[in-house]
């Protein structure tokens, strides 16, 4: 018979050091993909801006190096170098080598950390093959080396300076890391977001692979950011902003502005973390708006109409940034402020100032209480519009839309939806599909510009209305994610210049009115292949130039034959299955919320009104356009 394992206290497995953090790095960086990799990018960065915070540091450094490293260098103090009193080591490589150490944990040395949430740069040290510091610290350049985590020198004087700061240089281990390529565009847009937070904080980045270089510094802080936000959109009054008096622990400030379109843009921060969920924080001032304006509106007598958060918040671009001492995360992804008292805090200051704000402006206060009771009489004839498209789903067979193929799959977490364009590209994707699990539903009819459209035209759009009897969760104030029908949303588009305008369009339709879907991880992006390059018998596809290179490189260039698709229309069913639908190759890009959230300023940018600002982008990435169709 054979003999059971037992279960004693050998069995007990204890990691020393970091070699938890190697042999699971998911659980400290998210992931070990793109947003694991940058991630290690944020934890080095934190440490820095929170020296900004302390009063500190004026300017970061970052450089993405050709061999693969990337480099932060800041002006702060300098991480300590002396021997840890307990550890009897130098506090650098105590810093450098113990999960949790650092200042963050005395309130004397930081009063609020932005890196509190993150997991500190030991665990940047364990996940690079190399990794090297340098501290100007007492008039000297201190220097130590590392390879995953373990040092491999000393803490050595290198030098003499008259300047404080740190420069922490390390390269992601490519055993741990599939892709270890840092992408300039993730970088810059964190980059750019620490920038608008830290009023004044400069911050640079240089890509030595391209020579690109950028400077971020705002000298009006959150305002500068809702003001970018904005760009493209036509906005009503100069932003409102407001801040607490900075006797309370806790901190907020506030920055807000209407605008000309209907869509609700509002970002939250908790020591420059972005919640992306909300929390207490947003609670507090979406409490205290709708408050505010429905006193404002009764006591002017404006209108009888009960308005609600949801007409409030029309058109409206917001940003809030609190710093806590002791913050308290929760939610599925952790960014989701609970700490209670913030939100009477954040309340109060909301309802106080923009009151007074509303009582010495009414020209603006006003033009802003009309809007948003235009709103709210739109938001009853979306009502009449949600009717009007039940009965009409009714009177179809089944309520769902006719293009629709649907799969066999009634089991959500299983079923998946390929939103295609025309009926071509759609017929191709039901010939290849795999019908018990992939449903397909094409989009037909004129483009909506959601920039200048209200829910209850959305409703009533030939290629939106399909789309939202489909998923089956609803919209607006019915919304219900727990009713939607597929938990893998596909946008499934050409490569060319109108593919990309649909899926612009599409991801800033599910950002705006079906945000939970993103905030879920439901929404993905098709990835079809360019090309197909043929040599014998042999076929292999390629994604972009870049690939088609490297195959062309591996195979050899003669007697190759090289298609280029232009649309999925042009692939055969067995093709698009095996490049694109297929669960076993295909290759996806699941949408988060900042890829959502580019998107929506590109559209708005690009759709707005406002000629200068769409003028300015297309200048700015005409470099960037390889096949443009005319």
């Amino acid at each position: 018979m054979e003999q059971k394992p037992t279960y004693g206290a050998e069995s007990i497995q204890v990691l020393k050091g970091l070699e938890a953090v190697q042999r699971r790095p998911a659980m400290f960086i998210g992931d070990i993909g793109q947003r694991g990799l940058h991630h290690l990018v944020y934890e080095v960065l934190d440490n820095s801006v929170d020296e900004a915070l302390a009063g500190y540091c004026t300017h970061i450094m970052v450089i993405v190096h050709q061999d693969g490293a990337v480099s932060v260098e800041d002006d702060g103090r300098g991480i300590p170098v002396d021997v840890h009193p307990e550890e009897k080591k130098s506090a650098l490589e105590v810093v450098m080598t113990i999960l949790h150490a650092g200042g963050k944990f005395d309130k004397k040395s930081y009063q609020v950390s932005g890196g509190l949430h993150g997991v500190g740069i030991s665990v940047v040290n364990a996940l690079s093959k190399m990794l090297v510091v340098q501290v100007k610290r007492d008039g000297k350049i201190h220097q130590q080396t590392y390879s995953r985590g373990n040092k491999t020198s000393e803490v050595n004087i290198i030098g003499n300076t008259k300047e404080t700061g740190t420069l922490v240089k390390f390269y992601p281990d490519e055993e741990i890391f599939p892709e270890t390529e840092f992408k300039y565009d993730i970088l810059t847009g964190r980059l750019k977001e620490l920038a608008f937070l830290n009023k004044n904080l400069k911050i640079e980045i240089l890509d030595e692979r391209t020579s690109k270089h950028e400077v971020f510094q705002y000298e009006g802080g959150i305002k500068s950011f809702v003001e970018s936000l904005n760009l493209g959109r036509v906005a009503l009054h100069p932003v409102i902003y407001f801040e607490t008096n900075g006797k309370e622990k806790i901190q907020a400030e506030i920055a807000m502005q209407y605008n000309n379109s209907y869509a609700e843009v509002t970002h939250s921060f908790v020591n420059m973390i972005h919640t992306i969920e909300g929390g207490t924080h947003e609670e507090g001032w979406r409490t205290a708006l709708t408050r505010t304006i429905n006193d404002y509106t009764k006591k002017n007598k404006i209108s009888d109409i009960k308005l609600i958060g949801e007409d409030a918040r029309e058109g409206l671009t917001t940003v809030i940034s609190v710093r806590v001492p002791e913050p308290q995360f929760e939610g599925q992804t952790k960014t989701k402020l609970g700490n209670s008292e913030v939100k009477g805090l954040v309340s109060s200051i909301v309802y106080d100032k923009l009151g007074t704000f509303f009582e010495e402006n009414p020209t603006i206060a006003k033009l802003v209480v009309q809007k948003i009771v235009d709103a709210a009489k739109s938001r009853e004839a979306a009502r009449k519009a949600r009717e009007l498209t039940r009965r009409k789903s009714a009177l179809e067979s089944g309520s769902l839309p006719g293009k629709l193929a649907d799969c066999q799959e009634r089991d959500a977490a299983r079923a998946e939806i390929f939103i295609v364009e025309g009926d071509s590209a759609a017929g191709t994707a039901v010939g290849g599909r795999d019908r018990k699990t992939q449903a397909i539903l094409p989009l037909w009819g004129k483009m909506l510009n959601v920039e200048k459209s209200r829910i209850d035209k959305v409703f009533g759009n030939d290629k939106l209305q399909p789309l939202i009897l489909s998923l089956g969760c609803g919209i607006g104030e019915e919304f219900n994610i727990d009713k939607v029908r597929y938990h893998k949303i596909v946008i499934m588009a050409d490569s060319d210049v109108d593919g990309h305008h649909i899926s612009t369009l599409l991801l800033t339709f599910f950002y705006r009115y079906m945000r939970p879907l993103i905030d879920r991880g439901y929404v993905y992006v098709a990835m079809a292949p360019l090309f197909k390059i043929k040599k014998g018998k042999d076929e292999t596809y390629a994604y972009d130039e870049k690939e088609r290179d490297k195959v062309l490189d591996q195979i050899g260039r003669e007697g190759v034959g090289i298609q280029r698709y232009k649309g999925l229309g042009e692939m055969n069913a067995d093709q698009l299955w095996e490049t694109t639908l297929n669960p076993e190759k295909r290759y996806m890009k699941q949408i988060t919320i900042d890829d959502a959230a580019v998107a929506d300023q590109m559209f708005s940018i690009l759709m707005g009104e406002e000629v200068g600002p769409r003028r300015d982008f297309i200048f700015e990435h005409a470099n960037e356009v390889k096949n443009l169709d005319v």
